[in-house]
């Protein structure tokens, strides 16, 4: 209990952003988690996340937005691992998040794929385009993405 209530500053924002699948989505709960999917979703994380093609998903405390159900599948592993990062930073995670981004481009890396995070979250699956990319480093510098 006291994991989703220190998780909950970000799952309560995470619940707004959930209304955008009422009109023709999907909400389901598996193992304690919202995972939220449809065209208004969808939308969202193609043209509002900054990254090259967007994301096919995106954890926000207790609820995961994915595009379809395909990519809530495919990303299941890496969207828990944000999961059990919001549990244990609570309302620091975002502002922690953004400081490993920053400190990862001082360093010469890339915001999203040099994040510490993210390091974390990719050793468990995918998290960009599942359908052709899995997030694996060469030796944690150079291609961002290793190509199937």
């Amino acid at each position: 209990m006291v994991r989703y209530l220190w998780a909950s500053p970000t799952t309560l924002l995470g619940l707004a952003l959930a209304l955008m699948a009422l009109h023709r989505g999907r909400v389901l709960a598996v193992g304690g988690v919202l995972e939220v999917s449809g065209p208004l979703v969808r939308w969202a994380l193609r043209h509002l996340v900054p990254l090259r093609g967007g994301a096919i998903a995106i954890t926000l405390g207790h609820v995961v937005l994915g595009r379809d159900a395909r990519a809530l599948d495919e990303t299941r592993a890496h969207e828990r691992v944000h999961v059990r990062q919001y549990e244990r930073w609570g309302p620091l995670f975002v502002p922690a998040y953004v400081a490993a981004s920053i400190w990862a481009v001082m360093r010469g890396g890339h915001f999203y794929f040099d994040n510490a995070f993210e390091r974390e979250a990719m050793s468990a699956g995918p998290c960009l385009d599942a359908r052709d990319c899995s997030a694996v480093r060469d030796g944690g510098r150079g291609r961002h993405l290793q190509r199937r």
